[in-house]
């Protein structure tokens, strides 16, 4: 069975410890039910809870998500996104995350708007094709609509309740945000390239 998530985050949490290979949160007072193997997305990232008491969660994290992710960069005090995934009986809110990080994208303006801001980033080269207008993204595990694409430029519209209540309220400009796009527009790319080389 594949873990869904959604993009709507419910919870902040402050990093313990960054052990190499395990990384160590505190534990909301709102997640009662998560156990070891239980799956969470941290800052959109799919980790596995291995331990797990009254105040901490951790997990173990490996190179490549250190290497394809901001997980890698984070110091103790760090605050993260998180979201539990998603109970077969759950109600969907945001849109179709699996927590698998492509890239990690540059913040290179934030615009105050009339409500909220609008944040652009610099997206990977390779992200690009998978990007629309009026389309999904995620950044930093947060669910949004892309505003505009222009080139490598994505701008995404932000409310002022996701501000207070995710970590995107906290970036600044030349910081760092993971970046995972809409999977339904992964596998169309993937239908039509298959189509074409077969003809």
């Amino acid at each position: 069975m594949h873990i869904v998530f959604t993009g709507i985050i419910e919870s902040m949490a402050k990093v313990r410890s960054p052990e190499e290979g395990r990384l160590t949160l505190e534990r909301p007072k709102s997640f009662t039910d998560v156990r070891i193997g239980s799956s969470v997305a941290v800052a959109g990232t799919c980790l596995t809870i291995v331990a797990l008491d009254d105040a901490t969660m951790t997990f173990e994290v490996v190179t490549e998500t250190l290497r394809k992710t901001t997980l890698g960069s984070v110091n103790a005090g760090s605050i993260v996104n998180l979201e539990r995934a998603m109970p077969a009986n759950g109600r969907f809110e945001g849109h179709i995350l699996q927590g698998h990080v492509e890239g990690i994208a540059e913040v290179v303006s934030i615009c105050d708007e009339k409500m909220g801001k609008m944040i652009t980033i610099v997206l990977p080269e390779d992200l690009v094709t998978f990007v629309v207008s009026k389309g999904s993204i995620a950044l930093d595990g947060v669910s949004l609509t892309v505003a505009k694409i222009e080139d490598q430029h994505c701008s995404v519209a932000v409310i002022p309740h996701t501000l207070v209540h995710t970590t995107l309220g906290t970036l600044r400009e030349g910081g760092e945000v993971n970046v995972e796009t809409d999977v339904i527009g992964r596998y169309c790319a993937s239908l039509i390239r298959t189509s074409h080389s077969s003809l």
